[in-house]
């Protein structure tokens, strides 16, 4: 088959560091053409790496305004990796031009947005799906592997924390006013709620709080934490989500769950970002491995893994679990078995959509000091 075309809306950081590695590797897909608004330069030889698309990627197309790049006939997907508050309006009309469509996240601002959108994909008969990405970091992958193979029997207690200490972009963030899409929340929080729904799906009832903790009085939450409660046969289960801009350790805590059966501690991080900013790619040694310093410790009661050993003390197997390694280029692999109907969607857009509503009901809940149910 023909490889499929790509469209890339911006030349920033997301596309560059978390999509175009990812895209240029997969045999299945072609870098065909990207929105810039910038000109491309006169003299390509004086532009450093990085800066233009036209210096980069010679080959591809350069549209300079949105209506002549959702014109190209012979774009078949659309990535969108501009603005929180302009994915809505690209995506319907990448969705309206007849495009298979990629939102990064945040998806929308609303879930009313997101609504619209699902609905329209389905009415054009095309492919709309959000980019999470972070269901393929090292980390998760390897948490979603002993949740299926029941390492901890019954859950009763899972945190997902996606901390950063202090980093250097949330400086620019000193309005004292919020609106929805602003914020840590619709930002690190897109990832690890979505990480929490394909573990558990929906909750029951949804608290939340935010803060400030970056000096300055504002409603723009830089700190957050999430509580999900649920029902039925999960009724005992209490997920809590958190990420916290106040984060001196040397590795930041990622993951603590606890059940009848076993329990799991992951401190680190998926290193594929660092990797790809240290100039590795894909086909580097070692890309998307974790070093075994971060390895997860897991403690069962009956053996799970060789990796454990039998403690006298405590009457259980302990041990580091070998953390799985991050492959964002499976995300590109599963997107593109969906839309040669090879395979269905794996990042569907109702997941991302139930993602927002969480992000909604969380403010809510903390504006309003109350636990809200789900809806």
């Amino acid at each position: 088959m023909a490889p499929i075309n790509v469209g890339l809306m911006g030349y920033g950081f997301s596309t560059k560091s978390f999509n175009l590695p990812f895209i240029v590797p997969n045999p299945d897909l072609k870098v065909y053409a990207f929105l810039q608004r910038a000109e491309a330069p006169a003299n390509k030889s004086e532009v450093p790496a990085g800066k233009h698309c036209a210096v980069d990627y010679p080959e591809a197309k350069h549209h300079r305004t949105a209506d002549d790049f959702f014109a190209d006939p012979n774009i078949d997907l659309v990535i969108v990796c501009t603005k929180h508050d302009t994915h809505e309006e690209f995506a319907e009309k990448a969705l309206l031009a007849g495009k298979h469509v990629v939102v990064e996240k945040a998806f929308t601002r609303t879930t009313a947005a997101a609504d619209h959108l699902i609905e329209l994909s389905k009415k054009v008969g095309k492919t709309l799906t959000v980019f999470q990405n972070r269901r393929y970091d090292s980390d998760f992958r390897t948490l979603r592997h002993l949740v299926e193979k029941s390492a901890f029997g019954p859950i009763t207690e899972c945190e997902i924390h996606y901390d950063v200490d202090f980093p250097f972009w949330i400086s620019s963030w000193k309005s004292p006013d919020w609106s929805p899409g602003q914020g840590m929340i619709y930002g690190l929080g897109s990832h690890s709620i979505d990480q929490a729904l394909i573990l558990f799906g929906k909750p029951t009832n949804v608290t939340g709080f935010y803060r400030a903790l970056r000096g300055v009085e504002s409603k723009t939450d830089d700190t957050f934490t999430i509580i999900l409660q649920y029902s039925g046969d999960k009724k005992n289960l209490l997920v809590t989500i958190k990420t916290s801009v106040v984060t001196t350790m040397q590795y930041p805590l990622k993951y603590f769950v606890r059940g009848y059966d076993g329990s799991f501690v992951k401190f680190g991080d998926d290193k594929q970002e660092s990797q790809v900013s240290a100039g590795m790619t894909v086909a580097s040694p070692g890309f998307g491995a974790e070093p075994e310093a971060t390895n997860g410790f897991l403690t069962t009661k009956e053996k799970f893994h060789d990796s454990q050993t039998f403690d006298p003390a405590s009457k259980k197997w302990v041990g580091h679990f070998p953390s799985l390694r991050g492959e964002y280029t499976l995300y590109y692999t599963d997107l593109v078995k969906a839309l040669r109907g090879e395979a269905e969607l794996e990042v569907k857009p109702e997941q991302s959509r139930d993602g927002i509503r969480i992000i909604e009901l969380a403010r809510e809940s903390a504006d309003k000091g109350c636990t809200l149910p789900f809806n």
